[in-house]
C-alpha cells in the first residue's frame, strides 16, 4: 500500500476577476511509496503548492481522493507533517517551547516529550539554542526549528513546500544535506515542492514534472544515483537538463485556456 495515494485530483477555483473559474489541477494521479522522497516541479502557477495543500488536508479538492495509507484525507491530521517556506515560529516562545508545540494536546508523556526534544535538538543542530527566541536566530536556524517541530510529532508523511527558498545559497545547501541525513535516519516519506530543479534531482528518489496550469503530470524521473551524492555529478546534471527541457516543452504545448 502506498504511503500517499493521489487519485484523479481536480481543483477548480472561482475567479471573480475573470467572471469564471480557474482550473488549477486536472486528473492528477500519483502513488508515493513508504520511505520514498518525491519532488514536484513545474512552472510557476502550475498547482504544485495547491496539490500539496490538498494532500495535507488544508484545501478541499474539487474532485478525486487522497489517501495516507488506508485513510482518506478529509482534513489536517497528526499523521501528516507540513513544513512551509516560513517557519512560522511563535515569537514569544523559545526554540524549546516552539518545538514542543508539536506535541501539545497529545497523550505523549512528559518524559517522552523531553526525550524526543533532546533527540531532535541534536538532530537539527539546535543544541545550545533551545532557550533562544526566533528573533535571535538566523533564517536557517528558524527553519531548522520549524522542521524539528514537525518531526517531533512523528508523522507518517512529511510535506514540504519550498522550505529553503527564503535562505541564502550556502545555508540552503547545508539544509539540503541535513534533510538527506534526516531522511536516512528517520525513514520517513517526503513529498517536496520546489522551483529549484538542481535541488529536486539532488534530494529526490523521483521527480514529478507538472504541466502549466491546469497542472497535470507531464513526466517523471527516477533518479538512479545513490547516496551520498555529489552536486557536480554529471548524471544529476543530465537529469536536471532533461527536466528543464520537459518544462519548456510543456509550456510550448499548453494551449488550454486557464478560464473555463
Amino acid at each position: 500500500m502506498p504511503a500517499i495515494k493521489i487519485e484523479s485530483i481536480d481543483k477548480i477555483y472561482d475567479d471573480p476577476d475573470e467572471a469564471g473559474e480557474v482550473k488549477a489541477l486536472s486528473d492528477v494521479n500519483l502513488d508515493i511509496e513508504e520511505g520514498e522522497f518525491v519532488c514536484i516541479v513545474g512552472p510557476s502557477g502550475c498547482g504544485k503548492s495547491t496539490l500539496l495543500e490538498i494532500v495535507a488536508g488544508l484545501l478541499k479538492e474539487s474532485s478525486g481522493t487522497v489517501y495516507i495509507g488506508d485513510k482518506k484525507v478529509t482534513g489536517p491530521s497528526r499523521e501528516i507533517g507540513v513544513v512551509f517556506q516560513n517557519a512560522a515560529l511563535f515569537p514569544w516562545r523559545s526554540v524549546r517551547k516552539n518545538i514542543l508545540f508539536g506535541l501539545e494536546n497529545t497523550k505523549v508523556t512528559k518524559e517522552e516529550k523531553e526525550k524526543r526534544l533532546d533527540y531532535y535538538l541534536d538532530l537539527m543542530g539546535l543544541k545550545g539554542f533551545e532557550n533562544k527566541y526566533p528573533a535571535q536566530l538566523s533564517g536557517g536556524m528558524r527553519q531548522r526549528a520549524g522542521i524539528a517541530r514537525t518531526l517531533i510529532a512523528e508523522p507518517k508523511v512529511i510535506l514540504m513546500d519550498e522550505p529553503f527558498s527564503a535562505v541564502d545559497h550556502l545555508t540552503r545547501c547545508t539544509l539540503q544535506e541535513e534533510l538527506i541525513n534526516i531522511r536516512q535516519k528517520e525513514k520517513k516519506t517526503f513529498f517536496f515542492v520546489t522551483h529549484d530543479i538542481n535541488e529536486a534531482v539532488y534530494l529526490a528518489d523521483r521527480v514529478i514534472v507538472l504541466t502549466p496550469r491546469p497542472g497535470r503530470i507531464l513526466s517523471e524521473y527516477r533518479i538512479n544515483v545513490g547516496f551520498p551524492r555529489s552536486r557536480t555529478d554529471a548524471a544529476l546534471s543530465r537529469y536536471a537538463a532533461d527536466i528543464i527541457a520537459d518544462i519548456s516543452r510543456g509550456k510550448e504545448a499548453s494551449d488550454e485556456e486557464y478560464i473555463i
